[in-house]
């Protein structure tokens, strides 16, 4: 097959949106402290994304296991360097009570912050080593991810990509795999890190001073209090911020892909004003969503304040008291500290989870998507291929309750030039896609050579066609690459002698690189005529049993357009061709003319038969030769 399919003439189901319209893409990973998307079934995305996680269980296990050590030789730090400002104070107090032979303990302090030293650089390497495996285990993850969706892509019938919108399946595959991806390999880390952390230095205060841990916690439902107020007001911002971050996506989307649209119709000024509309609101959005959340960290900060001076007060009268020492004090001030950060961490782990889980969801539904028809292993390649089709009480629609095509009977012979007519969106195009198994016949049967097409593996059936479209596909590579797409293993004589045969080897002489030539996106560093002769030049070189043109020579000029025509005639020669006609004064030799109207065959018959019907053919083509006749003499 030389060409991907373009969408249906009139395919779209009715009221779906249009390819590549809508916003281009979704949210990125979430923000810290913004309420993430909600996912609608929690439990049953996270243990679907567990199964992804599970060949990976023991080195989770290891993450696990040096998150726990790493936290612990950091949790200690405060304690032992308490014991330091222990002993510098017992100087202090010999001092003050008249010992003059009191010296500071150098040695045991060195000795101390020898310890620290050690405690510091061994939780260093354990956290390297976490960050190691969990970005292993992370991206191998993901990788797999990927691959089941590029998998899936490839199984999803065409109706699939018909009924959405370009920007919403690239979010699914783009945006939430990323989301995942950066949750796996950040926040899943702080969460294992945080939990360890909130334990420990719950546990070392408990050792200092159980009152002291009371007073602290006591503090904590203030704070509870204070992130659920700021949360639920600074989630409208954050979901309108949203909203406009997708409309302004959308809109720049649409300007860039249709600029030249915009700039022919003068239309810069309505869309600068549009932009600055959305931007505006956006930042109206951000600025208040940023501002509420951002109340979070100085009232967190109060609160924390109000602990340690608490904490400073009660602990003292128990360091005059001797129940406790300075040096405790001091590493529970530091404890203290690392409470805080857990929680507020915590808090937004999960929610940053929450949006992950909403992601994975979104994922999860696209691979839970409808497979094609499960095709049989009956084979057919060119070479043993006639050329016979056939349509035999074939019924379809897009929707099931909308038939677009009913009753549809056609024969055609081998070799012979079938030509399909009629106004848009009066199937013609979908005829095609029947033909190739993009869509599935909701009644009858559609055959090659007597052969039943849905026995056939797709990959065979497709690959005995040839696609000429009025809307190129060019992608970004060379030229040669381009023109080989039609025939796996071309050697480089078979591309030139394609090129050649498709008037485009002048041409491609004449550009700086000839066929190293790499087309950019959009191919715009060529014509659109001349991409149409590449395009013309693959399908020569795929060689294939049975032709589609749809208006191929369309884009071309009238010199250019002679040399195709040849170049058609004799590449159809021999095989059966179908050609999709909207200027019928091309077509008039075709060997049968099949007249669509709202899905059905109204005619069908030669050019001369049809015009002695003096039906709708006739009445169409007199309509568009007298239109022609009538801008000539103009």
């Amino acid at each position: 097959m030389s060409q991907q399919p373009r969408a249906p003439q009139g395919g779209r189901p009715p009221g779906g949106p249009r390819p590549g319209g809508g916003p281009g893409f979704g949210p990125g990973p979430g923000m810290m402290g913004m309420p993430g998307q909600k996912p609608k079934n929690f439990k049953g995305s996270l243990r679907r994304l567990l199964v992804y996680l599970r060949p990976h269980r023991f080195k989770l296990i290891s993450v696990f296991a040096t998150a726990i050590i790493s936290t612990v030789f950091s949790i200690l730090s405060p304690k032992i360097l308490g014991k330091a400002t222990d002993r510098l104070f017992d100087w202090i107090l010999a001092k003050a009570g008249g010992d003059a032979s009191a010296v500071i303990d150098f040695q045991g302090i060195w000795q101390i912050i020898l310890l620290l030293a050690g405690l510091y650089v061994i939780s260093s390497v354990f956290a390297y080593i976490q960050q190691f495996l969990m970005a292993g285990v992370a991206q191998r993850t993901v990788n797999q991810l990927r691959n089941d969706v590029n998998d899936k892509l490839a199984r999803l019938p065409l109706k699939f990509f018909d009924s959405r919108t370009h920007g919403e399946i690239l979010s699914r595959v783009v945006n939430d795999v990323d989301n995942i991806s950066n949750t796996l390999q950040q926040s899943l880390t702080q969460l294992i890190t945080s939990i360890v952390t909130l334990i420990g230095v719950i546990v070392m205060m408990l050792t200092i001073s159980p009152w002291l841990t009371l007073i602290l916690v006591l503090t904590l439902p203030l704070s509870f209090l204070v992130v659920k107020a700021i949360a639920s007001r600074s989630q409208r911002y954050f979901k309108g911020q949203q909203m406009e971050i997708g409309r302004l996506n959308g809109h720049v989307e649409e300007m860039f892909t249709g600029h030249a649209i915009v700039k022919a119709f003068g239309r810069e000024r309505q869309s600068k004003a549009v932009f600055e509309e959305i931007n505006d609101k956006l930042y109206q959005s951000s600025w208040r969503a940023q501002f509420v959340s951002g109340i979070m960290m100085p009232l967190m900060s109060m609160i924390g304040n109000i602990g340690y001076v608490a904490i400073s007060v009660v602990g003292g009268i128990f360091v005059t008291r001797g129940s406790v020492s300075v040096g405790d004090i001091q590493a529970f001030i530091q404890y203290a500290r690392q409470f805080t950060m857990p929680i507020t961490q915590t808090a937004n782990i999960a929610n940053i989870i929450q949006s992950t889980i909403a992601s994975a969801e979104r994922v999860f539904e696209l691979l839970d998507e409808p497979d094609e028809v499960p095709e049989r292993e009956g084979r057919l390649t060119s070479a043993d291929v006639r050329g016979d089709v056939a349509f035999r009480g074939v019924r379809f629609g897009y929707k099931e309750d909308e038939p677009l095509i009913e009753n549809m009977n056609i024969e055609v012979k081998r070799g012979q030039t079938v030509a399909i007519v009629g106004p848009t969106g009066a199937g013609k195009t979908t005829l095609v896609n029947l033909l190739m198994r993009f869509y599935e016949v909701g009644g009858g049967s559609i055959t090659i050579d007597s052969k039943d097409i849905t026995e056939l593996k797709r990959g065979d059936l497709r690959s005995l066609f040839g696609m000429v479209l009025q809307d190129t596909w060019l992608f970004n590579g060379t030229i040669r690459d381009n023109i080989a797409y039609g025939r796996e293993g071309a050697t480089e004589a078979e591309v030139i002698e394609a090129a050649k045969a498709a008037y485009a080897d002048h041409f491609i002489r004449t550009l700086p690189d000839g066929y190293d030539t790499v087309l950019n996106e959009e191919a715009s560093n060529i014509s659109q005529g001349q991409k149409q002769l590449l395009t013309i030049a693959r399908a020569i070189l795929a060689d294939p049993a049975i032709l589609f043109l749809d208006e191929a020579t369309s884009s071309v000029d009238t010199r250019t357009e002679i040399h195709i025509q040849r170049a058609l005639t004799s590449l159809m020669e021999g095989r059966t061709s179908f050609v999709i006609a909207h200027r019928l004064s091309t077509i008039r030799d075709a060997d049968l003319i099949l007249v669509m109207n709202r899905g059905a065959v109204i005619e069908q018959g030669t050019h001369e038969q049809l015009l002695e019907q003096g039906g709708f053919y006739a009445e169409l083509y007199n309509s568009q030769f007298s239109h022609e006749a009538h801008g000539s003499a103009v």
